[in-house]
């Protein structure tokens, strides 16, 4: 990465002084009454820093990064150690501001082919694009969620294989992500992980591969059996260019072949385009049966909704009733992200 230019936020000190000078100097108060540094980045020079790594280095608990319009290259990487940041694009449009790398997981690993690694508990990214262009071939992510308490709200995530992981660690340790909407993109596993995740009021995009038998597969749950909560996503759209009844809605991914990961998926209330499979929409995955795992949908509608097959088992009103956004995001400390 390049080196940053002189930082120009200021952190304002003293408990007495900092609503006044915060007003001066464009600095707000985090959860703890502490004083946390607005920073602007712009690849042409006029911010703080020309690049976004430069401005998550200088960054502190709870600060906001505002990200000028313009295309930014190469890995944004978000230590765990940067609770509370903000990654904001300066003009509200998500296309303005583009987050962009190509790098496959077969030549960096799955971590290191994260366009956006965010590793921060309570971070929030609005207002801008994360994408990997690699293609087809390899994992190549474009945002790899492994921080509790993540909003992703307003933004764009594309990809091919694995464009979005959310990640919590081995065995029952589980993260929690609220994305809001937004848009995601990809043809394989797209939306994958042991996190508790909702996907709410949001765009999903299978891109059309051009197969008249197989687009690829939306989900990839690895949810260990311990926790009741994996994927949801809810008041959404799946829409696609694809042949009709070609792409799975998910399969039963045992990461690392773990017997206890046992996927959790409730698509519901959402429109469903007519690319989703009827026989086949929830498939096998590496000799694991999807009947083992936890694949459920209810109230959807649109041209890919049911029509009766047994490979599309509903849940019942009252079941679905333990199946909402706040139920998945709860945890125990009561989290609820939702407006």
């Amino acid at each position: 990465m390049p080196l940053s230019l002189t930082r120009r936020g200021r952190t304002v000190a003293g408990a007495a002084s900092v609503a006044a000078a915060a007003a001066l100097a464009g600095t707000m108060l985090t959860g703890t009454g502490q004083a946390a540094t607005a920073l602007t980045v712009a690849a042409d020079g006029t911010g703080d820093y020309t690049t976004i790594q430069a401005a998550v280095a200088a960054a502190s608990t709870g600060t906001v990064i505002t990200i000028k319009a313009g295309t930014y290259q190469g890995q944004v990487k978000i230590p765990a150690g940067k609770s509370g940041i903000t990654l904001q694009g300066a003009t509200g449009n998500s296309a303005d501001v583009i987050i962009t790398g190509n790098t496959p997981a077969s030549t960096a690993g799955t971590a290191g082919s994260a366009t956006v690694h965010n590793l921060a508990p309570n971070s929030t990214i609005k207002g801008l694009t994360m994408q990997n262009t690699y293609g087809k071939g390899s994992q190549a992510l474009a945002l790899y969620a492994a921080g509790d308490r993540q909003v992703y709200r307003n933004v764009q995530m594309k990809g091919y294989q694995d464009t979005f992981l959310s990640w919590g660690g081995t065995g029952s340790a589980q993260v929690r992500q609220y994305v809001y909407k937004s848009y995601i993109s990809g043809a394989v596993d797209f939306i994958y992980g042991n996190g508790a995740v909702v996907v709410d009021s949001t765009t999903i995009e299978s891109v059309n591969i051009g197969s008249t038998s197989n687009n690829g597969y939306i989900t990839a749950a690895a949810t260990d059996d311990s926790n009741a909560y994996g994927i949801l996503i809810t008041r959404s759209t799946l829409k696609s260019s694809a042949a009709a009844q070609t792409v799975a809605l998910g399969r039963c991914w045992h990461a690392g072949n773990a017997a206890d990961a046992i996927g959790q998926v409730v698509i519901r209330d959402s429109t469903l385009g007519g690319h989703v499979r009827q026989a086949g929409a929830w498939q096998d995955m590496s000799g694991f049966s999807w009947k083992t795992c936890r694949f459920k949908e209810y109230n959807n509608t649109g041209a890919g909704v049911t029509n009766g097959t047994p490979d599309r088992p509903q849940l019942t009103a009252a079941a679905a009733a333990n199946y909402t956004a706040q139920k998945y995001l709860a945890g125990a400390d009561g989290w609820n992200p939702i407006p």
